[in-house]
């Protein structure tokens, strides 16, 4: 792949990194669970939309790795598209830190997870892990596998997966799923707590989900979607087009 085509699909996955961080950290300032929840569902949903057919629409570096576990994206792909999404965090969180006042700063933290009170490391660790599986396993039953709805609600699907994830533990873990959505606001605010659960947890979960749908139902052999190839201008998306 050339160097220009790595560029080009980077760009999209900074963006939608981005998005997510300054949307749904930023959402944490005065919205409550539903609004937060919504708030980085919608976003994801936007994003993925807007950006799939250029990126694939990961923007999170635990959908990075299935996809790379499961050979549907390069090494080096993968690698470029980390950089990107951790990168976009970073960006995100510091113009965040910006543009917010001191006081609101300060009541959150840039939006960095945090677990409840009586909600240990190891459990923490565990519902990240369980809710990023949700997450991955929905993407790929409707953007990688040919059976699926893609081009209809794949964007859709994933956006109300992480809504529904959030509605159920913003309050517990802060139902990040995503290592990128914590990096960012832990580099700028400087808040490292419990922080390997966001990224452990999510990392698992990922690769267990991504493994468990190939195995299950793509079979030894890669299943490509129906239809003519894509031509090197225009990858496919959610394939193992990804390379």
């Amino acid at each position: 792949m050339l160097a220009g085509d790595y560029v080009r699909r980077a760009i999209p996955e900074f963006i939608g990194t981005f998005a997510l961080i300054f949307v749904g950290a930023g959402s944490a300032l005065y919205g409550d669970v539903v609004g937060i929840a919504f708030a980085n569902g919608l976003v994801i949903a936007v994003m993925v939309s807007g950006f799939a057919m250029i990126s694939g629409g990961f923007f999170n570096p635990a959908v990075t790795l299935g996809f790379l576990v499961t050979r549907r994206i390069s090494g080096p792909l993968a690698v470029v598209y980390w950089l990107a999404q951790f990168g976009g965090a970073a960006v995100a969180a510091l113009l965040l830190n910006w543009v917010l006042p001191a006081s609101a700063r300060n009541e959150i933290k840039l939006g960095v997870p945090a677990l409840h009170t009586g909600i240990t490391d190891g459990k923490g660790m565990v519902i990240e892990a369980v809710l990023t599986f949700f997450l991955v396993w929905v993407v790929f039953a409707t953007a990688v596998d040919p059976r699926g709805t893609f081009k209809q609600i794949a964007g859709l699907a994933i956006g109300l997966t992480i809504t529904m994830d959030a509605l159920m533990a913003a309050g517990l873990t802060g139902a990040a799923m995503n290592p990128a959505r914590a990096f960012g606001p832990q580099l700028v605010g400087h808040v490292w707590s419990h922080w390997w659960i966001w990224y452990v947890g999510p990392f698992a979960g990922a690769a267990i989900a991504a493994l468990l749908y190939e195995a299950l139902y793509l079979g030894p052999e890669r299943v490509e979607p129906a239809g003519p190839e894509p031509d090197v201008d225009e990858p496919a998306v959610g394939t193992a087009a990804l390379q």
